[in-house]
């Protein structure tokens, strides 16, 4: 049956949306909700957050003038029924594949998108620059940031707002307030007071009252400005913000047009100077049963069943590495009572909420603060506890600082284990896990592991908590496994100790990590070929396994390192120990393959690797080129 969608059918832009009555409003609500649920439906993605902001995006479309005034959406998952309004309806069932849609908001597809942004807490930052900017050129252009209370968990979310409050730019902040309920609204009570207080009207007698209390003893004086603010306070709840200089308004129901409506306006026609926050409480997955039952599973979702809610689970082949990571960590805190896991805001998407059904008082969950995350391990370290500090490699890079001062520098034995290492698929460019290698090789102190499979993250879950002497790491990429045998425990591994996989005599293939697969398969491919292939599984960047690098530099003609992370990791280790032992004086042929110098869009992960030249056809044309011979692709390739 076909959506049946005819207000939502009218408009191309947020200007369409600007002719309806403000009583259609709701209806327009009500079929975008419905389109954004059957979009994601066939695409996947992002599902909770975005039906809750269905009115508030209606609302702030239909009363701000996009895109000269900006609106600034933290995190950006939530930016579905944006899009839709935005022009690109006609795309988003193309949301997060390749050359679709991003899942986030993106600068280069929409100048309704005003701000990238796909890690949290970045909003009241951008959108006060957009403030400032506006003043100082004289636009007269609104900036508008959206912020969901989960990012105000993030402290950058706070040192925007003290900067913020201390200056006079015209910025709004929305509080999305959709998990708990930082003060709960209270009907048309709540509504009333809400308009009143963000009227005009309100704001010149309070002025007249202020201006008043002025003449007053300072005694009276002091007395009426308290009373002022604990009324506001005890009615809305807003002491913290306008502590911190920001009018407060609210709470109001975000999904009520007659209560969102008229208090979004009497902010956007208020002329007074200073920052204003809109507390809006709103439901995540508002209007499809399934997401409202179940927030935290339909916050990320594949493709599923519209009627039934049922989730397309595919066809699972080997447990994912982040299952395995979490059982691995389970069964080292079942014989070391030591062991304490922390996780930002992620515990489903680390596995750390298995650990918690087991641990409940040995599992912290600091919300969006990697920063913290990172200098809490740190001091959990420092009083002789094994803390594993869980957080995908692309949100580590938010506590760099953190890493090199309060762990690295005072060598505290923090364990980082970063899932989602390398390409990410359809979470693209933002959630790609690139850096670590490069950013943790560096640092002196460091213990750095990557494995080439499921049973070899066993091994290094093990290792790492046996490891007291220092900070290690150890990566890890998002999806299943290899469907290797898995031992009952880990073992520990010998640091800076590779493994020989095969031995040969022309090409040394040496992998850090999940790209030995490959390896392996080009090594049958060079055999096709005439050529003999030695493949070596690094196991560690740092420290190198310096004896058996040297050896394979001396008996091979071309050495190959291979990696899924940036240029500046495993393989500029590798190329600077040799340099440093004379080793390229001897003639030896060696090539770095790394991730290209580029942000990577999303796309299928398979994809994503073939873009990225780090597939078996790329090593195998990678080690023919420097021997500088040609070949003929062999029948055995694979396609």
């Amino acid at each position: 049956m076909a959506l049946q969608t005819p207000l939502l059918d009218q408009i191309n832009s947020p200007k369409d949306l600007k002719k309806f009555d403000l009583t259609e409003l709701q209806k327009i609500a009500d079929e975008l909700r419905a389109e954004t649920i059957d979009a994601v439906s066939v695409t996947g993605g992002h599902l909770g957050a975005g039906l809750g902001v269905v009115e508030l995006t209606v609302a702030l479309h239909y009363l701000f003038d996009t895109p000269d005034d900006k609106i600034i959406w933290d995190v950006g998952h939530q930016v579905y029924p944006h899009k839709i309004l935005t022009g690109r309806r006609d795309r988003i069932r193309s949301l997060r594949q390749g050359g679709g849609l991003s899942g986030f908001t993106k600068r280069s597809e929409s100048d309704f998108d005003p701000f990238g942004a796909a890690h949290a807490s970045t909003s009241i930052s951008a959108a006060l620059g957009f403030a400032v900017g506006s003043d100082l050129q004289n636009t007269n252009n609104r900036a508008i940031a959206v912020i969901g209370d989960g990012a105000m968990t993030g402290g950058m979310a706070y040192e925007a707002l003290n900067n913020a409050g201390a200056m006079h730019n015209k910025l709004i902040v929305i509080l999305n307030d959709n998990d708990m309920s930082i003060a709960p609204p209270v009907g048309a009570l709540s509504a009333y007071l809400s308009r009143l207080i963000s009227s005009k009207s309100y704001r010149s007698l309070r002025d007249i009252g202020l201006h008043l209390s002025e003449k007053f003893p300072r005694p009276m004086k002091k007395a009426a400005k308290r009373a002022e603010e604990y009324a506001r306070g005890m009615l809305t709840g807003g002491t913290l913000f306008e502590e911190l200089g920001f009018y407060y308004v609210g709470p109001i129901d975000g999904h009520n047009m007659e209560h969102l409506v008229p208090v979004l306006k009497n902010v956007r026609d208020d002329q007074a100077e200073g920052p204003v926050l809109v507390h809006v409480v709103t439901q995540k997955g508002k209007g499809y049963e399934p997401a409202e039952q179940s927030a935290d599973k339909y916050h990320g979702v594949g493709k599923f069943n519209v009627v039934t809610g049922a989730l397309d689970k595919g066809k699972a082949n080997a447990p994912s590495y982040t299952k395995v990571y979490a059982k691995s960590l389970i069964t080292e805190a079942h014989h070391d009572d030591r062991i304490v896991a922390i996780t930002a805001a992620m515990p489903s998407g680390t596995g750390i909420d298995l650990f918690e059904k087991e641990f409940p008082d040995r599992t912290f969950d600091v919300g969006l603060a990697e920063q913290h995350a990172v200098t809490f391990a740190a001091g959990l370290a420092a009083d002789g506890m094994k803390p594993f500090a869980t957080i995908y490699s692309t949100f580590l890079q938010r506590a760099f600082d953190q890493i090199v001062h309060d762990v690295a520098l005072q060598n505290l034995p923090v364990r980082f284990a970063m899932d989602r290492a390398g390409y990410v698929g359809a979470d693209g460019q933002t959630h790609c896990g690139a850096f670590d290698i490069a950013y943790l090789t560096c640092l002196p102190n460091m213990i750095v592991m990557a494995p080439s499979d499921e049973a070899e993250l066993m091994h290094m879950v093990t290792t790492a908590a046996a490891i007291d002497h220092s900070p290690s790491a150890f990566r890890y990429p998002r999806g299943e496994g290899v469907g290797v045998d898995l031992p009952e425990r880990g073992e520990i591994l010998a640091i800076g100790k590779g493994r020989v996989l095969r031995e040969g005599t022309n090409i040394a293939l040496l992998s850090y990590g999940t790209r030995l697969q490959d390896c392996l398969e080009a090594s049958e491919e060079l055999t096709t070929h005439g050529l003999s292939t030695t493949v070596v599984d690094a196991r560690f960047a740092k420290p190198l396994d310096e004896a058996l690098i040297t050896r394979l530099a001396a008996e091979h003609e071309v050495l190959v390192t291979i990696e899924e992370g940036s240029v500046g990791g495993f393989g500029s280790q590798v190329a600077q120990l040799l340099a440093n032992k004379g080793i390229f004086d001897g003639g030896l042929k060696f090539r770095s393959m790394v991730m290209p110098d580029l942000f990577v869009d999303q796309d299928m992960p398979r994809r994503q690797l073939e873009i990225g030249g780090l597939v078996s056809t790329d090593i195998v044309a990678n080690a023919v080129a420097a021997l500088g011979i040609a070949v003929s692709p062999s029948a055995n390739k694979r396609a």
